[in-house]
């Protein structure tokens, strides 16, 4: 008996098979989820993008004014404000370029007006599309508009909008502004050289050495995660300001400018480094070091044939990223870097301070451009990064070496005397009651509600906060990355939500904040409810920091072999159940760290929900901020060490959590 012929369709294409209905759940909530990325992430920055091309301008000659004489009857003939500009210079044309709610009054045209004069004045628009205020009444006609000098006085110019480069070319022609550009490079360059080297000496000691106290100095080395960025700031002011315990050390300079932000750069970002080197000195071959002593060459030269070759990647990788980390921080220069110009203060003072959103877009787009360089070369580089161990690989272990162990354990030291150094002098300077002249220790400065900044409202709304973002975006981050790893074809629909994914690694926070205020407070977007409240700050903090999470979701989930699927398949269980009965309790593990992960950044974040608070949802990060910009620096060193030791009960409780939930339901690891 023969097998009967597969029939083969007229077109010759193969015949797809029918969708079952766990593959259309699956690919309908992955469409969700990618709609979601969408709307939190590439709409804002269209929006924000579209805003930097938008200029706005005054037409001096699209209006004109007749005046009368002293009894209000007879009028002169009609005189554009441009040819009156021309002939008095009372504007230049730098102050032609206004924001999108710029005004410009017209009595500076008048040299000698005065409201209480007879004098009356007839004003219209000479070309459709044309606009003038008067108080608060918008005219747009060409009519002329009679009006007496007290009202007159009311009159203001509106600007015409136009599409171009304007924005781009009044920034880089303003020495002010694109002097943060070279300053901002400058100083993420320096921070960069800095920080790498000492995370790379410190991870070297805890994977390379046998000095003693290991454990104790990793976790002295990842506290300063658990502050906002602006912290270090604070602690530099009290430690080398105008009234600082070590001001001499400075033999004369400032702390405030390059000198704070460096100093403060290297604190906060030093775990980022040191985790990522730690991770790639942690796996070596031992193999090599012995064809080194067999070859009978010096320490010296194995360390940079051996050590540093097996180490180039994770060096790269923690370059870019305490690079992307000092480019982008917000609240370290804003309070340590007095006249000293960089990009992120650049967006805050020109949305804040001058309210010319424009330009604050333009910035924001000079400062995606170093962010999204550093974040794609990160990425070919970990793409050509290879095996370093194979299955006959044989792991280093360090041999005892009294000399090298102890010189070692003297500069760990010194790192955690610098990191524990100023986590204590913020606190120290959190208790005494009116530094430097009365040191006794108080608690005044914790009584935050008599004080700007939100008072311990804000305190309680970013724990409110943080907690939302971990439980709504480990859920959201979770399911997508199990959507895109296990689910059948669809191949493009699974790589543009992996690119979508991946999208907010290279938006810095300051520049999500400002999209979110193009897109969101649109009063033409159905969504413009959200706006000024909790949901958005969640919405945000989620989205901003979504690819860490999503990495760490996908590496456990691939983890895990498609015969589950496959098995799941075979039983007509189901996808949903295996998600919840296996997929789950199997990846615990990755989901705690999500969570705790989420939360601790949703605690120290500013710079992405600086431009998205309102007064009812203030958080503890931005208190510090508003109640360091009061003059209030002990209230704000004291909150941020609230800040410090929120996240690190948080981080007690996800490991006792974690200890907990593994005993149970990852037994079978242990087999």
């Amino acid at each position: 008996m023969t097998d009967a012929a597969v029939p083969t369709p007229p077109s010759g294409k193969p015949i797809r098979g029918k969708l079952s209905r766990d593959d259309i759940i699956m690919r309908g909530s992955m469409i969700v989820i990618g709609l979601y990325l969408l709307v939190t992430m590439a709409l804002p920055l269209y929006a924000m993008l579209s805003k930097s091309f938008s200029t706005y301008t005054f037409n001096l000659g699209a209006y004109e004014v007749q005046v009368s004489d002293e009894t209000g009857a007879n009028f002169s003939e009609p005189v554009s404000f441009a040819a009156m500009n021309a002939e008095m210079g009372v504007v230049s044309d730098s102050d032609l370029i206004a924001g999108s709610d710029g005004r410009l009054g017209v009595t500076q045209f008048f040299p000698d007006f005065s409201f209480r004069s007879p004098v009356m004045y007839r004003v219209r628009n000479t070309v459709d599309g044309g606009r003038f205020l008067v108080g608060s009444t918008l005219n747009e006609g060409t009519d002329w508009t009679e009006l007496d000098s007290n009202t007159f006085r009311r009159v203001q110019l509106r600007p015409e909008k136009a599409t171009g480069l304007g924005n781009f070319q009044a920034y880089f022609s303003t020495p002010a502004l694109s002097n943060s550009i070279k300053n901002s490079v400058i100083i993420a360059l320096i921070s960069t050289v800095i920080t790498v080297t000492l995370a790379f000496w410190f991870a070297y000691a805890l994977n390379r050495s046998c000095m003693r106290f290991k454990g104790l100095f990793r976790l002295v080395a990842m506290a300063p995660i658990l502050v906002p960025s602006l912290l270090p700031g604070i602690a530099l002011v009290y430690l080398f300001g105008n009234q600082g315990m070590l001001k001499e050390l400075l033999f004369g300079a400032s702390i405030y400018g390059p000198i704070g932000i460096v100093i403060g750069s290297v604190f906060f970002t030093f775990p980022h480094a040191f985790l990522i080197i730690s991770t790639a000195l942690a796996i070596s071959d031992a193999r090599l070091y012995e064809a080194s002593v067999v070859l009978r060459a010096s320490p010296w030269r194995t360390f940079w044939t051996v050590t540093i070759p097996g180490a180039r990647y994770g060096l790269v990788s923690a370059a870019f990223v305490v690079f992307n980390l000092v480019i982008t921080d917000f609240g370290l220069p804003k309070v340590i870097g007095g006249q000293f110009n960089v990009l992120a203060v650049d967006i805050y003072k020109q949305v804040i301070g001058q309210q010319n959103f424009e330009m604050g877009a333009v910035v924001s787009v000079v400062l995606v451009i170093p962010a999204i360089v550093a974040f794609a070369i990160d990425r070919i580089v970990q793409s050509k990064q290879v095996a370093l161990l194979s299955a006959r690989s044989v792991p280093h272990a360090p041999t005892p070496h009294a000399a090298k162990d102890w010189s070692l354990f003297a500069f760990s030291s010194l790192i955690a005397v610098f990191i524990l150094g100023m986590l204590g002098v913020c606190q120290f300077a959190a208790l005494v009651k009116f530094w430097p002249y009365d040191l006794s220790f108080s608690l005044n400065n914790y009584q935050f509600d008599r004080m700007d900044g939100g008072g311990w409202g804000a305190y309680f709304n970013s724990i409110k906060m943080a907690l939302l973002t971990a439980v709504i975006g480990t859920a959201v981050v979770f399911f997508g990355a199990y959507l895109v790893e296990k689910s059948n074809g669809f191949k493009t629909g699974r790589m543009l939500f992996q690119m979508f994914a991946m999208l907010p690694m290279a938006i810095p926070g300051m520049v999500l904040g400002l999209a979110y205020i193009f897109f969101f407070n649109n009063p033409e977007n159905p969504l413009h409810f959200l706006y000024g409240t909790m949901a958005i700050l969640v919405i945000c903090t989620v989205t901003h920091f979504y690819t860490v999470s999503h990495l760490t979701a996908t590496t456990a989930l691939q983890q895990m072999d498609r015969e589950f699927e496959a098995v799941s398949a075979s039983l007509k269980q189901p996808t949903l159940k295996l998600f919840t009965r296996v997929t789950v309790p199997v990846s615990l593990p990755a989901i705690l760290d999500i969570s705790i992960y989420l939360f601790v950044n949703a605690m120290t974040t500013v710079s992405a929900v600086v431009f998205l608070y309102s007064p009812k949802t203030s958080l503890a990060s931005i208190a510090v901020l508003n109640m360091d910009d009061a003059g209030d620096i002990a209230p704000a060193a004291a909150m941020g060490m609230m800040i410090f030791y929120t996240n690190a009960a948080a981080r007690i409780l996800h490991l006792v959590a974690s200890r907990g939930i593994m005993a149970r339901t990852q037994a079978w690891r242990g087999r």
